[in-house]
Formats: C-alpha cells, structure tokens, sequence
C-alpha cells in the first residue's frame, strides 16, 4: 500500500490531561478529533507517564518525581514510537524542552522515523535566544509546526523554518449566543501564574466596579499565584469574584456561556484557545495584546486590544462594551465568524497533508522538498 493510501500511524508525544494546560488540551482535542478517522489512527504518549505502583509515592518529592517520571518516560517513548509512523511531538519551552520534547526526538530519530515539532509557547523569543540546543533540535526535525503567525516569525528570526496549523475549537461545544446588551458579568480562564498577569485583571475589575457596583467576575484556573490573587481580591475590597479552581475541559463552556465579557490579561501568550472559545461562545473578548494574540484578535474587528500591564485601559476597554450596544454585536458577530477557520473539518485537512507529506518524504526523500510557510 502506497503512502498516499495507507492510514497513518501517529504518536502524539504530550502531556496528559492531568497536566491541565493548553498543551493538554489541545493535545486531548486532536486525539479525540481522530478517533474512527478512516485516515489516521493516533495516540497519546505521555510525557507524564504514571509510574509502577512502588514508585508513585516518589512524586510527591520535587526532585525526586523528576528522576522517576524520567526513568519511566524514556522507555515508554521506545516502546510507543516503535510502532508509528509519524511522531507529532507537543512542546513548551525552557527546562520542559529538555525533559519532554528533546527526549522525544532523539528516540524518534533513533527509530529513523520522521518527527514533526508542534511548538507551543508564547516563551519562544526568550528560550530561542537563550537555548542552542532548543535551535539545534529544532532544526534537526522533519517539520515545525505553530499555531501561529506570532510563533512563525519567532522562528524565522532564528532561521528555524517552520508552517502554521492553528488550535481547533469544537463549535458543537462552544455554540454562539448573542447578547442584546453586554452586562459586566466577566470572565476569565487563565491559569494563575506570573505570565499570565491576573493580577491586572483584578485591577482593571477594581475599576470597573467602581462603576458598575453589581459587575461580576468568575476567575476559571489554578496555579502558583493562587493565594497572592486571592489576598489581591481581598486588598482591593472586591464584591462577587468568584474563584472558580480548575474545571474539566468538558464543562469550561458553561462559564463562557454564563458571562457576557471574557477579559485576559497576559505579559506573554501564543494563540490562546481560551479567546477562540470566548469567540465561538458570543462573548466580547477584551484582551492585552500580548506575543500572538493581535494574530488571532484584530482590535476593534474581533475584540478590542490594550497594553500589556495597564488595568486602566482593560477597564476601559470593558465599559465600551457595556455602552455600546452596536460595537459589542458588530465584534462578537465577526469573531464568530473568524472560528470557522479553527473548525476541525478545516484543521484536519492540513494535518491529513502535511502527515503524509512527511510518509512520502521517507519513501522518496529526494522527490519532496521542505515546504515551508516562512
């Protein structure tokens, strides 16, 4: 059977869902997007392996979980692979390269089977310009692949080559409501830690309640930062915050569908699936313009932009919305429309290409150049 028939084998090398994250979970969406596919048959290998019952008690320990996650994780990674035919390889930046998506070429490149790179993080400028050995393993592998235009240009900057195929949203899940008036009842699912600079959204809502004394605010997450925000709220004498904690992935679209602005205020980001889901959902999206979100978000068509690190503008941001009726539906109406590109019958096909792409590259290298985006 010739490559351009065969179904594919792919290993998904990615965090599991007990990692909750937007590796994880666009990891579980596109696992769970090729279930039945008569085209490819995937998997997840995790990063995360759970240990032998003797050796689980070992991850309680900082350290020590690192040491026991790698012993399990690099034969898991030979076992897995070995039967692929593509190895799709999620990955962030910084320490986690090391331990997860480096491990993962090697073995693939030991196997002789072609390994694509799906790079993920908003972190990108900073771990590029500081890691050879990140541009060295990224130049070895068969492809790149980024979500975004933001992420695309980082990597030509280094001379990396790479292709954009972005995040999928399931608009059976997330479905659209539209909202005569936008009420300040906002919302927020970034998890808290310092990137994502929930603290200025605490401000900004400090602002907005000022105002609006019956706004409301659902903070969806959990992370490092979580008792410093909470003892932020209480500084800032805030009503109706609500603290959410983690929320499983299946039931995250009843808070989209609760609020009526989503509001984000990260210092770095990539192309967050939270602002699609927001767009897919109805909700006017305010959002800090942040690494690859102006990608996705263009100010004043699909939601409305401020500057990193200024609650003041966030805050303002905010009140257009709830004051003006005509600009809240013309926005949400055309970020609606732009979740059509992030639907999975659209993402898929350019998956399907560049897989086989990569079968067609092993049985006939010369006959197949690299085909980059850049």
């Amino acid at each position: 059977m010739s490559a351009s028939q065969k179904r594919i084998r792919v290993a998904i090398v990615a965090p599991s869902m007990a990692i909750l994250g937007g590796q994880a979970v666009q990891a579980d969406r596109l696992i769970r997007a090729w279930t039945g596919d008569p085209e490819v048959e995937a998997w997840l290998v995790p990063i995360n392996p759970v240990p032998p019952r003797p050796l689980r008690r070992a991850l309680d320990l900082k350290y020590v979980r690192t040491i026991v996650t790698q012993l399990v994780y690099w034969p898991s990674l030979v076992r897995e692979l070995a039967g692929a035919d593509v190895v799709h390889v999620f990955s962030a930046s910084y320490f986690s390269f090391l331990l997860a998506p480096l491990p993962a070429v090697i073995v693939t490149k030991a196997l002789g089977k072609p390994a694509l790179m799906n790079y993920r993080s908003g972190e990108a400028p900073d771990h590029l310009r500081r890691s050879g050995i990140a541009r060295t393993a990224l130049r070895s592998v068969d492809r790149n692949v980024v979500p975004s235009r933001f992420l695309q240009q980082v990597f030509a900057g280094f001379q990396i080559p790479s292709i954009v195929i972005p995040n999928i949203v399931d608009l059976n899940v997330f479905q659209f409501r539209r909202r005569n008036r936008m009420q300040p009842r906002l919302l927020s699912t970034r998890n808290f830690e310092s990137l994502y600079n929930v603290s200025c959204t605490l401000r900004a809502f400090r602002l907005v309640q000022d105002k609006y004394p019956d706004a409301t605010l659902t903070l969806v997450g959990s992370g490092s930062e979580e008792t410093t925000l909470k003892r932020l709220a209480s500084d800032l004498r805030l009503q109706n915050v609500h603290f959410a904690g983690r929320v499983a992935p299946s039931e995250i679209w009843r808070y989209y569908a609760s609020a009526d602005i989503y509001v984000q205020t990260p210092d770095i980001d990539n192309m967050p699936s939270s602002v699609l889901e927001a767009f897919a959902s109805g909700c006017a999206v305010v959002a800090t313009e942040a690494g690859g979100v102006p990608a996705i978000l263009t100010d004043g068509v699909h939601g409305l932009l401020s500057p990193c690190g200024n609650p003041d503008a966030v805050a303002a941001a905010i009140f257009r919305f709830v004051e003006d009726g005509e600009l809240a539906q013309r926005l949400t109406t055309a970020a609606r429309a732009s979740c059509e590109q992030y639907r999975w019958s659209a993402v898929r096909a350019q998956w399907i290409s560049l897989y086989r792409q990569l079968l067609h590259a092993v049985d006939a290298p010369a006959s197949v150049p690299f085909e980059s985006q850049v």
